[in-house]
């Protein structure tokens, strides 16, 4: 079950051990959402921003509980914290480099990767959706209403297409990419489930081919691996859709039929993306954001 601890009011002692107990730990890394940081030795605290919904934090931390539970190689989540005037949910730490990390180190195993995250996301796939989990249906209609760059008759095609993911009750990863996934002592260990849902394999997997297709890397990957991913892109995309659909049920109309929706919803995932960078810049030029 997950446990909400708030710290509230300035003269509570459990807030000041809190805050304390930040300042004395290392911030890991930063997001469009939330900092990183060590928490003890064990595990790390994802602090959100506080312009984040807390009960999308709650959520997060409801879903990926659910998600380790089953079974999944994910991380496990612990409780929720309120220091000052964010919310954060402490984690288990998992060591180990990101995917995207492993090539960076070796190059030749650009395509051994492409084929890992394949058989991962196929075995994803394999579990059924916890209870907890919302609909892939109603993600992707939300994602679809909040497209910029389309006409309103494709938003109404794609969500056409949405509709008809009633009745999936798969796990889905809904951002599954070579930087969700750690690889470990352990072995691989998935992470981010924020937008975890029950839903439909190949509409997962569409997600994942449109990510292929036009996501960019993040601006501390090594400029070696900038250039392999510019000119085996397309090569790299194609082994996975290869390994995964000689591994589950699903062909490359399927596919294609899914693409169109998960384009056109992740229009809607970049509109919110920039907003948060221009937030985000706004802070830091303002001294609020460090």
């Amino acid at each position: 079950m997950a446990t909400d601890r708030s710290i509230q009011g300035p003269s509570t002692p459990e807030r000041s051990c809190e805050e304390a107990r930040l300042s004395s730990e290392h911030l890991i890394g930063s997001g469009l959402t939330a900092d990183v940081f060590s928490w003890e030795r064990e595990r790390v605290l994802k602090l959100f921003f506080a312009w984040v919904d807390p009960e999308a934090i709650r959520q997060e931390l409801r879903v990926t509980q659910a998600v380790s539970n089953s079974g999944v190689p994910a991380p496990a989540a612990f409780e929720l914290l309120r220091i000052g005037q964010r919310f954060g949910i402490v984690f288990e730490r998992v060591s180990g480099d990101t995917l995207v990390r492993q090539v960076e180190k070796r190059p030749w195993q650009l395509f051994g990767a492409a084929r890992q995250l394949a058989k991962l996301h196929a075995h994803i796939h394999t579990y059924a959706a916890p209870d907890e989990l919302p609909l892939q249906q109603k993600q992707l209609e939300h994602w679809i209403e909040q497209a910029k760059d389309c006409s309103e008759s494709q938003k109404q095609m794609a969500k056409e297409r949405a509709a008809q993911l009633s009745t999936g009750r798969s796990l889905c990863h809904g951002d599954f990419h070579p930087g969700n996934i750690l690889v470990s002592s352990r072995g691989p260990v998935i992470i981010d489930w924020a937008g975890a849902t029950k839903g439909h394999p190949m509409a997962d997997v569409a997600r994942t081919s449109v990510l292929f297709e036009h996501a960019s890397l993040p601006p501390t990957v090594a400029l070696h691996v900038r250039f392999l991913m510019k000119v085996a892109r397309g090569f790299l995309h194609s082994t996975y859709l290869r390994t995964y659909l000689a591994l589950r049920q699903g062909d490359r109309k399927e596919l294609e039929f899914w693409r169109f929706a998960q384009r056109i919803a992740g229009s809607g995932w970049q509109a919110k993306r920039d907003a948060a960078l221009a937030r985000i810049e706004r802070l830091r030029a303002n001294g609020v954001l460090e």
